[in-house]
């Protein structure tokens, strides 16, 4: 806005409101003060005559009356008086008064536009009325002469603001357009002539401009010198700053192979920290299948428990640092929700039942069978979740929900929400509750457990993913943890069904509502009719689904289950929030099974299918048909012969025919002569390794592409699962082999497993207790024959291979360790250990592990002490085998093991 602009806006456009505003206010106020003045006084004027009128009316005297009305007449306003009685009628008429005004309106003043009044004023003492019409245009014509002067007035102060304004804006333009002019000059550096004073009503800017002129002249003069100096500075410290990048370049290489160095360390430290608590783990489990007392196996499982919740510190402590450092890769590979979400309950499972709390996991319908991404991430931020919920809770239930939030052509957000009925949080809590070693209170690190990295970790993954995760959550009222996860995929049609029942009556009986509703849904989706079982007739019905709750079960309430379920007439399927070891002693009669919750969407539908009538003979049929085909083919690939032979034991069986092969040349040769179902491969062998094999048997054509190779190692870390996952592999085995384990992977990638390896084993504390249990055997039949599948004359087989290996052993360990070689050293003792997992020496065994542990992390000097415990070992070992000569059994020879000869004699 300009200068000019401004000064009509102060000078003139606000006065000048300013008296418009006064006038507009003060005008109104005198009209109606000069009526009122008029009204005042033809009040007193008919107050005077009032009472002549009243005594002229009471004498009926109308000249008098007359006479005294017509005095009114003598004010200039009046134009006409009359007497009017109660019915409007005129008495005395004195002028002519305004026709069309009613003379029977309310006593008191009567206003009309055209300046004429009325006024009725009752006569006191009689009910005559005195009307008198008045003309107030006097007063009208008074205002429009006000009004004309008032803007008469105006345009006048309006003009001599005008003069005043234009000549102060004239007097102060020159001035400043001479400053402006002075100003632009200084800005590009040129010299600006000097100003004249300016005028009284501006400051002293002339002089100012004048003096700043100097300043700046003078500041250039100054810059000029210092650049000079500056520059001659410069020139000299050229060399020094040379110095001094190199430097920092060598400081920024030492800082980059610092950071290397760490990762390095990390990564080792991950290793080497792992690999001894799996040792104590794996031994853990060993020594729980020796007979020990009952004071002992409570020790072994305190320790085994205190191992577990280290090795979960530790990987969350490494997942912590891996994530801060930004180092944490994430995977795309298939991820099948309903699968993902059964498995995490099914870890939870123990812990819940002991609560008798309800876990209970819906995927909505919605939501794709197979997606791609992070399965492993996905399952540690579901089982971090869902542990602490169980954690946390102590009655009620514990919901997973998977539902579709957000779908696109190239991927699909779903929404994963774990909630719980537990203890809850603050809204303080809440905000704090993700960062890195943080409870909700002090109190719980020690009540509950936990290193406070789980909630850090699991943000995280899910920032890292993509998605975003919050809690909403009241104190004693639980919690619910939310979190979105972006994954690739299409959102196709829903979920094929797992199972078709036709209109299958089941009779249905769950007390917790959500699982009810949840059952109730899957069983509709199936085609099944659900009847609830406490209302309807059990007649008609093809099944019962009862929950029975938790333990304990009350004598009586057990004797009306025998009754109702001995008046069933359809089998029964009962689910317990309990461990088989606590499931009621309920008979079935009709048929049935009882299962354990939470219970997994497909675990489920095989019941379902097994227990119905006309499906279990489909079913039959189905496996008759099965059987009359051809048997299963499997190659199993290990550079270790007793490796070979377990596995070949294992495997080997009605409907399954196994080849072993010795290297990764052996199976390729092999892999082009004929297909096999599934392989086995050893991930460490000379030559050619596991994932080298793996990947040349992918390139023989396009059936080697569809066929499932399974890694076998002894490394159950993360990262090593991870990467032989990323390098084409399809699963993972650890070492030692376990016959359980072997069915369900088999079952997993071809859809069975051989009866033999499903068969249920005798239990090792049936084994009757030996002199001297509380020490470690040199030799226990009973556990090699368990790490044999159960086959004593292979575990015989095994253990006489591990004695006729103990010299060459011996002699090794001892030159390694005469020789200061820890390579050679760690080579024995590990192929030591490594023998002596499949073999009955739970004493040698140990201590082979317990040697590579310290050799691993603590040096030579730490493994000299137990060199003679573990010759003694040995020893003891090659005496029991001088007292128990073995018989050998050339008979026994397996298919597999011929196979084995034949691939070896192709070789």
């Amino acid at each position: 806005m300009s200068l000019k602009l401004r000064l009509l806006l102060i000078a003139l456009v606000l006065p000048m409101l300013l008296m418009i505003s006064v006038a507009l206010i003060t005008l109104p106020l005198h009209q109606g003060h000069h009526e009122a003045r008029l009204e005042a006084e033809l009040a007193r004027a008919v107050g005077l005559i009032e009472p002549g009128l009243s005594a002229a009316l009471r004498a009926n005297d109308s000249r008098a009356l007359e006479e005294r009305a017509g005095r009114l007449l003598d004010l200039k306003e009046v134009k006409a008086v009359a007497v009017v009685d109660a019915g409007g009628t005129p008495r005395v008429e004195i002028g002519r008064l305004e026709a069309g005004v009613p003379l029977d309106a309310e006593p008191g003043w009567q206003r009309h536009g055209d300046g004429h009044w009325r006024m009725s004023d009752p006569l006191e003492g009689s009910g005559e009325r005195l009307v008198m019409d008045i003309d107030a245009s006097g007063l009208l014509l008074e205002h429009y002469r006000q009004l004309a002067s008032a803007g008469l007035l105006l345009v006048l102060g309006a003009g001599v603001l005008a003069l005043a304004t234009s000549v102060t804006y004239r007097r102060l333009q020159r001035p400043l357009e001479e400053i402006d002019a002075a100003l632009e000059r200084l800005i590009r550096g040129k010299p600006a002539p000097a100003l004249p004073p300016s005028p009284a009503e501006l400051p002293p800017l002339g002089s100012r401009i004048n003096a700043l002129a100097t300043r700046l002249e003078e500041a250039r003069e100054e810059m000029q010198r210092q650049i000079a100096q500056a520059t001659a500075e410069l020139e000299e410290s050229m060399e020094t700053v040379e110095v001094q990048n190199m430097q920092l370049d060598l400081a920024h290489r030492r800082a980059v192979e610092a950071n290397r160095v760490k990762s390095e360390f990390l990564a080792n430290m991950s290793h080497e920290i792992r690999t001894p608590l799996n040792g104590i783990v794996g031994f853990c489990r060993l020594l729980g299948r020796s007979p020990l007392d009952a004071r002992q196996r409570e020790w072994l499982e305190h320790v085994n428990r205190a191992c577990g919740n280290l090795l979960l510190l530790v990987n969350d402590v490494l997942d912590h640092s891996r994530l801060e450092a930004g180092r944490l890769e994430l995977e795309q590979l298939p991820v099948e929700m309903v699968e993902l979400v059964d498995e995490v309950l099914a870890l939870q499972a123990p812990m819940a039942q002991q609560k008798g709390l309800e876990l209970v996991g819906m995927v909505y319908d919605d939501v794709p069978p197979v997606l791609h991404g992070d399965p492993m991430r996905i399952r540690q931020l579901l089982t971090n979740l869902v542990s602490n919920a169980v954690k946390f809770t102590e009655r009620g239930e514990v919901m997973v929900r998977v539902m579709v939030e957000a779908s696109d052509p190239t991927g699909v957000t779903l929404s994963i929400s774990v909630s719980d009925t537990g203890i809850g949080l603050s809204a303080e809590h809440c905000r704090r509750l993700f960062d890195a070693f943080h409870q909700a209170a002090p109190s719980h690190s020690r009540e509950f457990g936990g290193s406070g990295l789980g909630l850090s970790i699991c943000r995280q993954l899910v920032e890292q993913m993509g998605g975003e995760i919050g809690v909403k959550s009241e104190p004693g009222r639980g919690s619910t943890f939310t979190f979105t996860l972006p994954l690739a995929g299409e959102a196709g049609p829903e979920r094929p069904p797992e199972l078709h029942l036709a209109g299958e009556c089941i009779l249905l009986e769950e007390p917790h509502p959500p699982t009810r509703r949840a059952m109730q849904h899957l069983l509709r989706r199936w085609g099944a009719r659900t009847l609830d079982a406490r209302a309807s007739s059990p007649g008609s019905a093809s099944l019962l689904v009862a929950s029975l709750g938790t333990p304990p079960y009350r004598p009586d309430w057990l004797r009306r289950w025998r009754e109702r379920l001995a008046e069933l007439p359809c089998p029964a399927l009962l689910l317990c929030t309990a461990s088989p070891l606590d499931f009621p002693d309920l008979p079935l009669p009709h048929g049935g099974e009882i299962l354990a919750k939470p219970l997994a969407r497909h675990t489920l539908a095989e019941a379902i299918e097994r227990l119905l009538p006309q499906r279990q003979e489909a079913a039959d049929d189905g496996d008759a048909s099965r059987n009359s085909e051809a048997r299963l083919r499997l190659l199993a690939v290990d550079d270790n012969d007793a490796n070979r032979r377990l596995m070949g034991e294992l495997l080997s069986g009605p409907g399954m025919e196994v080849t072993l092969a010795s290297s990764g040349e052996q199976a390729v040769a092999l892999g082009r002569r004929q297909g096999f179902d599934l392989v086995l491969m050893d991930i460490r062998m000379p030559g050619m390794d596991g994932i080298e094999t793996s990947r040349a048997l992918r390139r023989l054509g396009e059936a080697w592409g569809r066929t499932p190779i399974v890694a076998v190692t002894a490394h159950a870390l993360k990262d090593e699962r991870r990467r032989l996952l990323a390098s084409g592999l399809d699963d993972v085995l650890v070492k030692p082999l376990d016959a359980e384990e072997l069915a369900a992977l088999l079952t997993r990638h071809l859809g069975s497993a051989p009866d033999h390896l499903t068969a249920p084993l005798a239990s090792p504390a049936t084994v009757p207790a030996r002199a001297g249990a509380s020490e470690l055997h040199a030799v226990d039949l009973s556990l090699g024959t368990d790490l044999a599948g159960g086959r004593e004359a292979l575990a015989r087989q095994l253990l006489d291979q591990l004695t006729d290996s103990l010299d060459e052993s011996e002699a090794e360990i001892r030159r390694a360790h005469a020789e200061q070689d820890d390579e050679a050293l760690l080579d024995a003792i590990h192929a030591l250990n490594g023998a002596c997992r499949y073999c009955g020496a739970p004493r040698l065994g140990l201590l082979a592990e317990t040697m590579e542990t310290r050799l691993r992390t603590r040096g030579r000097e730490a493994v000299t002490p137990l060199l003679e415990d573990l010759f003694c070992a040995m020893a003891e070992l090659r005496r029991w085998r001088s007292e128990n000569p073995l018989e050998r059994h050339p008979s026994s020879t397996t298919k597999a093991t011929a196979n084995s000869t034949s691939s070896d004699n192709d070789r």
